[in-house]
């Protein structure tokens, strides 16, 4: 996650109907943004049975995707407010729909992973510009709603990436290209909901109807040096915890429900999706919660323990995969919900946005270094369907790394997350 400066509101607001009219096109925007990203889960025993591609290969499609933003996030925030949400959503939808299509339609390796590497680069700073998007015409009415339900609808394109099998059960009996030509396809309407986007702006841009847009946020090394020990621990837990669950999630699980468990692909995929359809419809309602309570640090460390226990079923247990799925699906539901609000408890204002920028250059280091980790362990042991015990040291790894995860947590929750610092963070809130 990104942050974006303070705004100035102006004294006069977007006609209601024109904020969720511009709601609803973002919230298709990121549909499609999520969409192709997790097209890549399904088609991967396609692309290692059609094309040859080993384990490595198909785990950097998606680490190459996080790359370039170990960089470019730093700078993702000061594009946004030096061009403004509207153009810079429109200009990297552009940049995505680009590398889908090349990925779709590369003949080779290396033409699909440069595909991945322009989607990359575009698709972070897509998110910052629609979460900006957002701010602009929800600040002060409904902005957690609304930003809330654009996510949650975005999250909706991860599940039809992963019931995609089932949806276009032919495309997917041609081979590894039609369904990724779909998915470009998707980047396709992501580009026209960012245009009209665009379009519709332009007037309340120009009435003065929108927050002005302040200096972008300069990251300061020095400012590092004011953090304290509960936000490196919550740093290390949003970086273990999120390259966990999304190389397993969005690279390997479907593949390894194929492999392991003997589901076909469009049994692999649909339970697959179930993790993010719950996260849908949960995610607000533990935002919700935790408000309530006024407690965080419990919640996440909850959160953080149901990883590991649902790999571990997974792996070991003769259990039905609802159940490491419906585990997957809370801890994915209750740890963002959790996260990204104790993080603002945690930091100055002043230093929320350098905060927050730094989780997540270290968040994209991590997932890119988990895929090309549990790709290369893959293929160290010839895990494939014919062995597939030689998934072992992969989800070894991911447990390993889950568990390490867990201990930050309950290190943050001694740190600053007992009852009585909440109540001092409650005191000093209201004051």
């Amino acid at each position: 996650m990104s942050s974006t400066p303070p705004r100035t509101l102006p004294t006069a607001q977007p006609p209601r109907a024109t904020a969720w009219l511009i709601g609803a096109l973002v919230a298709l925007a990121l549909f499609g943004n999520y969409y192709v990203y997790d097209s890549i889960g399904p088609v991967a025993d396609l692309l290692q049975s059609q094309r040859g591609f080993s384990d490595s290969q198909v785990g950097l499609l998606n680490a190459i995707y996080s790359l370039p933003n170990v960089v470019l996030i730093l700078v993702g925030g000061v594009l946004v407010d030096r061009f403004g949400a509207a153009r810079m959503t429109l200009w990297t939808a552009l940049v995505c729909l680009a590398g889908a299509a090349l990925t779709a339609f590369s003949p080779n390796f290396s033409g699909m992973a440069t595909g991945r590497l322009l989607f990359g680069i575009g698709a972070e700073t897509f998110s910052i510009a629609t979460l900006a998007a957002i701010a602009d015409y929800f600040g002060g009415r409904s902005l957690a709603f609304a930003m809330g339900l654009a996510l949650a609808i975005g999250r909706l394109g991860s599940f039809g990436a992963d019931m995609s099998p089932t949806w276009f059960a032919a495309a997917y009996a041609q081979g590894w290209q039609p369904p990724l030509a779909i998915a470009a396809g998707v980047a396709a309407t992501s580009l026209l909901a960012s245009l009209a986007y665009w379009w519709l702006d332009r007037g309340p841009r120009r009435a003065g109807l929108l927050p002005t847009g302040a200096k972008a946020e300069k990251f300061v090394w020095r400012d590092l040096l004011h953090f304290g020990r509960a936000y490196w621990y919550l740093l290390a837990l949003c970086v273990l915890w999120y390259s966990v669950i999304l190389a397993f999630r969005s690279t390997y699980s479907i593949k390894y429900f194929q492999h392991v468990h003997g589901l076909d692909l469009a049994a692999a995929g649909q339970m697959n999706s179930y993790v993010f359809l719950a996260a849908v419809f949960a995610t607000p309602a533990f935002g919700w919660l935790c408000d309530r309570l006024r407690r965080y640090a419990p919640f996440l460390a909850f959160g953080a323990l149901l990883l590991p226990i649902a790999l571990a079923v997974m792996a070991l247990a003769p259990w039905s995969l609802w159940v490491s799925t419906a585990l997957i699906g809370v801890s994915f539901s209750l740890v963002p919900a959790v996260m990204w609000p104790l993080a603002s408890r945690l930091v100055a204002p002043s230093r929320f946005g350098t905060a927050i920028g730094l989780m997540w250059v270290a968040q994209n280091a991590g997932i890119s270094g988990a895929n090309l980790l549990a790709g290369w362990l893959n293929d160290q042991a010839g895990a494939s369907a014919a062995n597939p015990a030689g998934y072992g040291p992969m989800m070894a790894f991911f447990g390993t790394a889950s568990l390490l995860g867990f201990a930050c947590a309950l290190l943050l929750w001694f740190t600053a997350g007992r009852r009585h610092h909440e109540q001092e963070q409650a005191s000093r809130d209201a004051a």
